[in-house]
């Protein structure tokens, strides 16, 4: 690991004057990414920013009708137990509880969740001159790709390893982003970027910019929700496929439908197909079985990956089941 400054911002605003002042600067939250990536010799910051020390950026506020502010550095702990969550939005504690294990969970923060880099072993291994680190070439192409993506990938095939990502986006909650010139906030799902637009980066954050809290909109009535995470290894893992599912019932007419998939691109997956076939009809099995056909009748498997077609088609209507009134 290389030498690097550490400082202890004192504010947001002295956050943002830190990093601003060096571009090979770094955030530390929680650090259990970022840890891991200076120890393999992925990245070396010459400057780490410390922002644990602002304590604006931590803490849940139930606002009632007006939804649910999370602060940035709110533990996933803190997410998955708080009562307004659970009550609320249930689908972000599940997703935020079925994140790693519970030390890291103790640790790892809802930004910094939102924040990872790709798991793909050609990334994560130093030697390996991947695409995404600026080689010439995506090695999970004619590699082993049996975790790689299976919707939007190329010229990289990496998947988002987030779990709290799909959630907030079912969600339709929103990012407020603090830099330089004061803040910006977007909906969560324009927060991540596909390879196709920049093959080098995830999401929209800049290298002067931090996440400072999560907005999100108090459920409409009748709105339920789940969140289902397929893994190898039950105690913790990275999903191979997960789906978060947010509908609003008017009986058993389904309103208004939100299914947003993990595991299975770079990006968190909003299937628009999948919500097409649910919004304005009655649930029922045949009505549930075509929206999880449509939701993965455009995949393009790789060579050992054509799986998780399986898995996701399943895990939608498993999902979907779950919600049925009755």
């Amino acid at each position: 690991m290389n030498r690097f400054e550490y400082v202890d911002a004192v504010s947001i605003e002295d956050a943002i004057s830190w990093l601003d002042a060096d571009w090979n600067a770094r955030v530390i939250g929680g650090g259990t990414d970022l840890l891991g990536e200076m120890k393999g010799e992925l990245i070396a910051p010459t400057r780490l920013v410390n922002i644990k020390t602002i304590p604006d950026l931590r803490g849940i506020k139930d606002s009632g009708s007006e939804g649910i502010t999370i602060g940035a550095l709110t533990t996933l702990t803190t997410v998955e137990a708080d009562p307004a969550i659970r009550a609320q939005s249930p689908i972000l504690s599940q997703a935020a509880g079925s994140a790693a294990s519970p030390q890291l969970r103790n640790m790892g923060t809802i930004a910094g969740n939102l924040c990872q880099r790709p798991r793909c072993w050609y990334y994560r291994e130093k030697d390996v001159p991947c695409l995404r680190k600026g080689g010439k070439r995506c090695f999970a192409v004619r590699g082993d790709n049996r975790y790689h993506c299976i919707l939007g990938g190329g010229p990289c095939f990496i998947v988002h390893p987030s779990d709290t990502a799909p959630a907030l986006i079912a969600l339709d909650a929103r990012l407020t982003i603090a830099g330089p010139t004061g803040t910006r906030t977007l909906p969560a799902g324009e927060f991540f970027v596909l390879p196709r637009t920049n093959p080098h980066r995830e999401n929209v954050l800049e290298a002067n910019e931090v996440i400072a809290q999560i907005d999100i909109p108090a459920p409409d009535e009748g709105a339920v929700g789940t969140y289902i995470k397929f893994r190898e290894r039950q105690s913790w893992d990275f999903a191979i496929v997960s789906v978060a599912a947010q509908i609003t019932l008017d009986g058993t007419r389904c309103t208004k439908a939100r299914i947003v998939l993990g595991g299975v691109a770079p990006a968190p997956w909003r299937s628009s197909e999948a919500e097409t076939e649910l919004t304005g009809r009655e649930l029922n099995a045949a009505v549930l079985e075509k929206a999880a056909d449509a939701a993965v009748a455009d995949v393009k498997p790789m060579s050992g990956n054509a799986y998780k077609v399986t898995v996701a088609r399943n895990l939608i209507r498993q999902a979907l089941e779950e919600l049925m009134p009755g």
